[in-house]
């Protein structure tokens, strides 16, 4: 219970039916609301922007304690929005607080919540594809790595460019890393694969997913006709990690994975539990602060497994990547379980 405070909820809020209980009032437009002066006020990305002056004022004043609610983002885009916002000072005086999906300096208030680790089992989809893959694992598989791009980042950009094509399913969804490359329809996901009227150029993501979140799929074909996937995740050089959806999928289906990411995410992946393959590949990329030099490096190590025996690679991975589904469910539920207390925690040391 949060002491000597009331809670107000925008019901859009990404945590909405987590602490949805512990609510005394709630609202879609905060125009529309009665204010409750001392209470903590959650808003969702939508509402905190559109009321941004008024909530501004209102933290200044002490009048209510806000708190921006978007762990859809994480890290670099999560700061650069506060700053875009001119909150970043109301944020370090404690007078507005973040939930967050990345992690954040210490200096930053913000509670931390591992938004998309639980999403990628929410999907009947995903639980057929991932039984799927169970049935049909085989070791003979046509294409060396799966290698899925969206929005054109330099180190995307990197990689593609650097990195033998050649014998990879891979996608790029953005003419600003080179041209568009989209998945053959036999492993597009149901639902989008047909592919009219995209550009040929820009940023052809929302198009090509008709402006739903496509890339949570997943489409057992590509994973069964690949023996690892390169997963670039969308921060690479803050250096706090954020976990999307993107190191979920195989993760989830038990696919070997080589993470391009900030220096530490593979140190973060080992906090939360789950085993990588440094037995089977040098994962000391890991510690290189030095971004290029990290990038570089990473590139040398695709390159390298590629010519190895990737059959007994994939073997010798399937004991870790095992261990890392049962770990992602039990840690689905946990995470969920532990967020409500996790908030009011966050929210009584503040007050």
């Amino acid at each position: 219970m949060l002491i000597n405070r009331k809670l107000v909820l925008d019901t859009f809020c990404e945590v909405f039916d987590l602490i949805k209980d512990q609510a005394t009032d709630t609202f879609q437009d905060f125009t529309q609301h009665t204010l409750i002066p001392n209470a903590v006020y959650l808003f969702g990305r939508h509402q905190f922007k559109e009321h941004i002056e008024q909530i501004k004022q209102l933290a200044k004043n002490g009048t209510i304690l806000p708190i921006l609610s978007n762990p859809a983002e994480g890290s670099e885009t999560i700061f650069l929005q506060a700053q875009a916002l001119g909150v970043m000072d109301l944020v370090y005086q404690g007078k507005l607080l973040i939930i967050t999906g990345g992690y954040l300096p210490t200096e930053i208030p913000s509670l931390y919540y591992e938004n998309y680790l639980p999403k990628i089992l929410d999907y009947n989809e995903n639980l057929m594809a991932i039984e799927e893959y169970k049935q049909r694992w085989s070791t003979d598989r046509p294409y060396n790595f799966l290698f899925l791009n969206g929005r054109g980042r330099k180190h995307r950009q990197y990689l593609l460019a650097n990195l033998d094509l050649s014998n990879a399913i891979w996608t790029n969804l953005d003419s600003a890393a080179g041209p568009i490359k989209l998945l053959d329809k036999k492993y597009e996901f149901d639902f989008y694969q047909e592919q009219k009227d995209l550009p040929e150029d820009g940023f052809v993501k929302y198009k090509l997913f008709k402006d739903e979140w496509g890339e949570i799929y997943l489409k057992v074909d590509p994973y069964l006709d690949t023996y690892f996937s390169v997963v670039t995740e969308t921060v690479f050089t803050y250096p706090y990690t954020f976990r999307t959806e993107k190191i979920w999928k195989p993760m989830a289906i038990g696919h070997p994975w080589i993470a391009v990411s900030n220096a530490g995410y593979y140190r973060d992946m080992h906090t939360l539990g789950f085993k990588t393959f440094g037995h089977l590949i040098d994962e000391s990329f890991d510690t290189i602060d030095y971004n290029p030099a990290r990038l570089e490096r990473i590139a040398l190590v695709i390159k390298d497994l590629c010519l190895q025996d990737l059959p007994s690679f994939i073997t010798a991975a399937e004991e870790t990547c095992k261990y890392n589904q049962e770990h992602l469910a039990e840690l689905r539920v946990q995470v969920r379980k532990e967020f409500p207390q996790r908030f009011i925690n966050f929210i009584n040391e503040r007050s």
